[in-house]
């Protein structure tokens, strides 16, 4: 059994995200949890936002720390700290020392990545409309509950400080690039993660809400990992 911390990012209704994937790792023999991070605090920062994963796990198990999009900058701090037996990027945004979130979009080449696939699909990639972007995998009922799950945004300290650690951490890390992804291609997503992590990411047929699209698919993906099937990175 192993213990999933799992990190939402926005727009996707918080921790609630990732309700359907809890319910299929617990069927597999794990735990989870998956707290609402952002309380509306605008002095809060990603340290204080990892500090509200990190308390609800015991140091001693074995976890495997999940981050979903913007929660990709708050899953490195939760993995540095504990050390976990394994940092996954879910579709996120890898940061470097030193950049804040709100640098990453210019720093990673996002705006011409999206560009350049909205040419080929004819918009839909980059759309604003989010049941286009982010929803349009995803089934009518799930798609209507975020609204009413999503927390107050990010705070702009988390926002625009710099990304506190020096290095990466160093625990096994793997990123899961998702197909069908319309707020973050495939091939901005395959160069992310050989740049910045120096690895191949781990591929599901899925636009950029897995958790809410395929959970089952994920969930075995994820626990495959626990088992070390699949290539280590």
């Amino acid at each position: 059994m192993s213990t999933f911390a799992l990190i939402h990012g926005a727009g996707v209704g918080g921790g609630w995200f990732w309700h359907l994937v809890e319910a299929e790792l617990r069927s597999l023999g794990h735990t989870a949890v998956a707290p609402t991070l952002w309380t509306g605090d605008d002095r809060a920062t990603l340290s204080d936002y990892a500090d509200i994963v990190v308390d609800m796990l015991d140091a001693a198990e074995d976890v495997l720390v999940v981050g979903h999009s913007f929660g990709g900058f708050t899953a490195p701090l939760v993995a540095e700290r504990l050390p976990a037996a394994a940092l996954i990027y879910l579709t996120a945004m890898i940061p470097q020392p030193g950049e804040s979130p709100a640098d990453w979009w210019n720093n990673a080449g996002h705006a011409e990545a999206v560009r350049l696939q909205a040419a080929k699909d004819g918009g839909l990639t980059g759309c604003p409309d989010p049941c286009v972007c982010y929803f349009h995998d995803v089934p009518g009922q799930l798609a209507d509950q975020v609204p009413r799950n999503e927390p107050s945004p990010p705070s702009n300290v988390a926002y625009y400080q710099p990304w506190p650690l020096d290095t990466h951490p160093t625990n096994p890390t793997r990123y899961i690039l998702c197909t069908e992804d319309r707020l973050f291609p495939a091939a901005f997503q395959r160069q992310l993660a050989r740049d910045r992590l120096g690895i191949t990411p781990h591929e599901i047929t899925s636009g950029h809400c897995p958790a809410l699209s395929r959970p089952g698919e994920l969930a075995a993906m994820l626990d495959a990992f626990t088992r070390g099937t699949g290539h280590e990175e």
